[in-house]
């Protein structure tokens, strides 16, 4: 029992002087080199957040646009006085016009924005129908004439610029006168007329006295 306690006793004086040494040997170093000091790490730094991209400036472009469109032709009627009355037709075909429109069209980024009219012309012009109407009129067919009326004288075969039967010929002398006819007269007989066949002699009105 002595003896081991005795050698636990030397275990441990050894090993204070060993500690003892290692001190010195580090107390010697310290004299000549700096000490070592301990330097914390950088934190490491957050990565930056992405920045906003800057919008673009819009896209502006102006174009000039024309367009077409019909134009409607008018319908007229006239009158032809040498076309029956009643009658009509189609002289001339009607056409339709162009109107021609230019716009000044803003486009913003490709897209129509805005349009301005900026021109407005005809540059077809219509044609107009024509419907021709005839007014001619035949004039009325006239009327007959009234048959003369004939004297009764006349009926009878006498003349009538004599009163009194004298006939009617191409020359009526007196009867019992020195004429030769063809036709003769008996008086005597009173001139109402044109003495034609100079019966009144002495221009009295009476004949073959």
């Amino acid at each position: 029992m002595s003896v081991i306690v005795a050698r636990s006793r030397a275990l441990t004086s050894l090993g204070t002087a060993a500690l003892a040494a290692v001190a010195l040997t580090l107390g010697g170093c310290g004299a000549d080199e700096p000490a070592l000091s301990s330097t914390a790490a950088p934190a490491p730094s957050s990565p930056a957040a992405p920045s906003s991209p800057t919008p673009s400036e819009p896209v502006v472009t102006v174009a000039t646009v024309t367009e077409t469109e019909a134009v409607p032709f008018d319908q007229v009627t006239v009158e032809d006085p040498t076309i029956e009355l009643g009658t009509s037709a189609v002289t001339t075909t009607g056409a339709e016009g162009v109107r021609t429109l230019t716009y000044e069209v803003v486009l913003t980024d490709g897209v129509e924005t805005s349009r301005t009219l900026v021109g407005d012309e005809v540059t077809t012009a219509p044609v107009d129908e024509v419907t021709t109407v005839g007014t001619y009129e035949p004039p009325p067919e006239p009327e007959p004439e009234p048959e003369p009326e004939v004297d009764a004288a006349v009926q009878d075969g006498c003349d009538p610029n004599y009163s009194g039967c004298v006939p009617i010929d191409s020359d009526v002398d007196c009867a019992g006168g020195s004429g030769n006819g063809p036709s003769y007269a008996d008086g005597p007989v009173n001139v109402v007329g044109s003495d034609i066949y100079d019966l009144d002699s002495n221009s009295d009105g009476v004949g073959c006295e």
